[in-house]
């Protein structure tokens, strides 16, 4: 996102989650704002993915969807992730910050269908 506003509500909430978890009536009411923003720069694939990441967290409190893996997956095996909660949210924030990479787009899609999915 280009707004300097919405890069400090991203900041902020990465530090927040990091601190404190996930906080429901911190979180939620701070992703809405993203989003706003999100529609005054006209990306529509992060108005979507802050939509349903709000959702996602409203339901299930936390943040549950995986990294998006490099890798194609080949094996059941291979489906075994590590990462943590804490640090998905945290990828998916830092994808919002430079929105002209095409692998932050593809990786913001990715997590779309994974919160479709849930």
């Amino acid at each position: 996102m280009e707004n300097s506003n919405a890069q400090k509500i991203i900041k902020n909430l990465q530090a927040e989650v990091i601190a404190n978890g996930f906080n429901n009536d911190t979180l939620i009411p701070e992703l809405k704002k993203l989003r706003e923003f999100a529609l005054l720069e006209e990306k529509p694939v992060l108005v979507k993915a802050l939509r349903l990441a709000y959702e996602h967290i409203e339901s299930n409190n936390d943040f549950l969807v995986q990294i998006p893996s490099d890798e194609p997956i080949e094996d059941e095996l291979a489906t075994e992730t590590t990462n943590t909660n804490t640090e998905s949210f945290n990828y998916f924030m830092s994808l919002m910050l430079d929105l002209n990479n095409k692998h932050n787009i593809a990786d913001l899609k990715d997590y779309n269908t994974q919160f479709q999915e849930f």
